[in-house]
């Protein structure tokens, strides 16, 4: 039997009497767009980090496109960010009509806070981190530079739903946070989702006006840009008991994480670390090792998939090649692009199917020596 690098049904299994009362809850209600449930889980997902909005919308790269717009930023703009994170982050920047600017990592694989200075220019309008793989960027000095400066930080935790920064919940220590809950996410929904959290009023009132049509009342726009950037009743509603669970999820990939830790410990695969003050919730597990191609091939002969997350930096994308950057401007970046890879994880993984991932892990980089 194949082991997945990702996978849903056993979960579904397990909830899914919940998730079809869910469905049911909402298709019994009468009303199937930005209605209760929609409200009731942004009211509980700011809740849940101590803010005071949450504006829920159709998808992460919206969320993090809108959150732009609503700080005011747009064509003729910068916006400082990684190459080393998925491309919706960069493409959303481009959406907004911005330019991306991207500063290198840390072996951590987070954004090397010491290099953003450096990237500033007048142009600069926004800094968006992103709190990669399950863990926190280091965000009190950019928060700093970000005040002297009288910039906007928009945090990317796309892939840290309930991450703490030196206690700090991920999606409360910029001025806006975006997320996504597409369906492999820490909190997935069975489907698409995102949401933007933030504490700032206007900021609010700005959002709701984008994900629909630019419009406070209906029928009548008062702002452009806009979109019809809604989350779905139905996700809502499944995402509401999603999120009484998620402390639940976040200890099954930890408990997940420090399973792979103790059996490939003594192997010369680079593992994850978590950065100092950081509690790492493990939305994937990457690691390294300069004969990665030859890992997942030999292990893909054994059923068992792995992934890489993510084997091409933006900058060297053929997409934004107009950016100008070569190879080796972000070295670190490239480098690491080169040898990474991820485990399977996700809550309902067994520790069977783990053991046979370690074991035949073990066996593989044996011959590779």
């Amino acid at each position: 039997m194949t082991i997945r690098v990702w996978g849903y049904l056993d979960e579904y299994a397990a909830e899914r009497e919940e998730i079809l009362d869910a469905v049911d809850t909402v298709f019994g209600s009468g009303r199937l767009v930005l209605a209760d449930s929609v409200r009731s889980f942004e009211e509980e997902f700011a809740a849940r980090h101590g803010v005071r909005h949450c504006v829920a919308v159709d998808n992460g790269t919206n969320a993090v496109k809108l959150g732009l717009e609503a700080l005011g930023v747009g064509p003729g703009d910068e916006v400082i960010t990684v190459s080393n994170t998925a491309a919706p982050t960069v493409v959303a920047i481009a959406g907004a009509g911005a330019t991306p600017v991207f500063v290198d990592v840390r072996e951590d694989y987070l954004m090397d806070v010491s290099k953003v200075e450096a990237a500033l220019t007048p142009r600069t309008r926004c800094l968006l981190p992103v709190h990669l793989y399950g863990q926190c960027v280091d965000m009190a000095p950019l928060e700093e530079l970000a005040a002297r400066h009288g910039l906007a930080v928009l945090e990317d935790c796309a892939q840290a739903h309930g991450a703490r920064h030196h206690g700090r919940a991920a999606g409360t220590m910029g001025t806006a946070a975006a997320f996504s809950f597409y369906p492999t996410k820490v909190l997935g929904a069975y489907g698409d989702g995102g949401a933007v959290l933030t504490s700032d009023e206007e900021t609010d009132r700005r959002l709701r006006r984008l994900r629909y049509y630019g419009m406070e009342e209906r029928y009548y726009v008062t702002d452009l840009p806009a979109h019809n950037s809604r989350l779905d009743e139905v996700q809502a509603e499944i995402l509401r008991r999603k999120l009484r669970r998620l402390d639940t999820y976040v200890t099954a990939r930890r408990e997940i994480a420090r399973r792979y830790a103790e059996g490939l410990g003594d192997t010369d695969l680079v593992l994850p670390e978590t950065a100092p003050g950081n509690d790492h919730v493990h939305y994937v597990y990457v690691v390294r090792h300069p004969r990665r191609d030859a890992i997942i091939e030999a292990l893909r002969e054994r059923d068992i998939e792995l992934n890489i997350s993510y084997p091409w930096p933006v900058h060297t994308m053929t997409g934004f090649a107009h950016l100008g950057y070569r190879e080796g401007s972000l070295p670190v970046t490239e480098r690491l692009a080169r040898e990474i890879f991820s485990l399977p994880m996700y809550p309902s993984l067994t520790p069977d199917a783990q053991d046979r991932v370690v074991e035949a892990l073990r066996d593989v980089l044996k011959t590779l020596t």
